[in-house]
């Protein structure tokens, strides 16, 4: 089965929305997510939402092109970040035409961080947007039960799943319990490979998740294993930062290896 791809974000941060969308046109992807938010004082902060010439212009290369938005992120509520915060988010989202963000929950206090993921579906919900959670390894929201109890206790109708494929192995998650989520929590999937155990601390739990994936079938993850017990099909967002090759061979490149590796892997 073919299936829809989309060049997330992360796997090409260095670019400017309007630079990924060529890209993604170029390599074959039907989708591109676009991080419109700052989860590290490092990274570039890429103005559409505050810009309405930055939106205009990205708009106007979605149209040239016939790419299209999948989703926006990070909605990233930490004890600091409450939802109101992302409503001009969500209306970004909208404008873009995209209806999926992502958010994750790394908020110690579980009651506030139910009622603030509550609080952002029922904002996203008038615009036509699911609200994905994401569940990163070294955080409160870490595992596949973590994201399951948030989406059993707010009980809203646009909240989703994303499983990313990174997050999902070094949590040790269990595939029989995705397999029996309902369906309709999942949307699309963070497709990325790796290896089996990778250096203890912090410093290199953070350095793969955001410079040193692999591509699908490279590594140890068990990919078509996680895929298998989602819905399918589903949208494949390749979430594949390797900065050393694509400092070698170039943004271009990479997504065109990025997407002719999974396709051969996945389709």
């Amino acid at each position: 089965m073919k299936h829809d791809y989309s060049l997330a974000h992360l796997t090409a941060m260095a670019l400017p929305p309007v630079d990924l969308i060529e890209v993604a046109a170029k390599t074959g992807y039907d989708f591109v997510g676009l991080r419109l938010s700052r989860v590290t004082d490092a990274e570039p902060l890429y103005p559409i939402i505050t810009s309405k010439t930055a939106m205009a212009a990205t708009k106007a290369r979605l149209a040239a092109t016939g790419v299209k938005v999948w989703d926006v992120e990070l909605a990233r509520m930490d004890p600091s970040h409450d939802a109101e915060s992302y409503i001009p988010m969500l209306e970004a989202t909208a404008e873009l035409g995209a209806h999926h963000v992502i958010c994750q929950l790394p908020d110690p206090n579980r009651e506030r961080a139910h009622e603030r993921f509550a609080r952002l579906c029922d904002y996203a919900k008038p615009l036509g947007i699911t609200v994905s959670l994401e569940f990163p390894w070294w955080t409160e929201t870490g595992n596949l039960e973590t994201a399951t109890t948030v989406l059993n206790t707010v009980k809203r109708d646009n909240a989703g799943m994303l499983v990313d494929m990174l997050h999902f192995f070094r949590s040790n998650s269990s595939l029989e319990a995705l397999k029996v989520l309902p369906r309709e929590w999942f949307h699309f999937a963070h497709v990325c490979d790796g290896p089996r155990t990778i250096a203890p601390g912090m410093d290199s739990i953070l350095h793969e998740a955001r410079s040193l994936r692999y591509f699908p079938g490279d590594g140890d993850f068990g990919v078509k294993d996680i895929l298998a017990c989602l819905p399918d099909p589903i949208t494949y967002c390749l979430e594949i930062p390797g900065d050393a090759l694509a400092a070698e061979i170039g943004f271009e490149e990479y997504a065109r290896r990025a997407l002719k590796t999974a396709q051969a892997h996945l389709d």
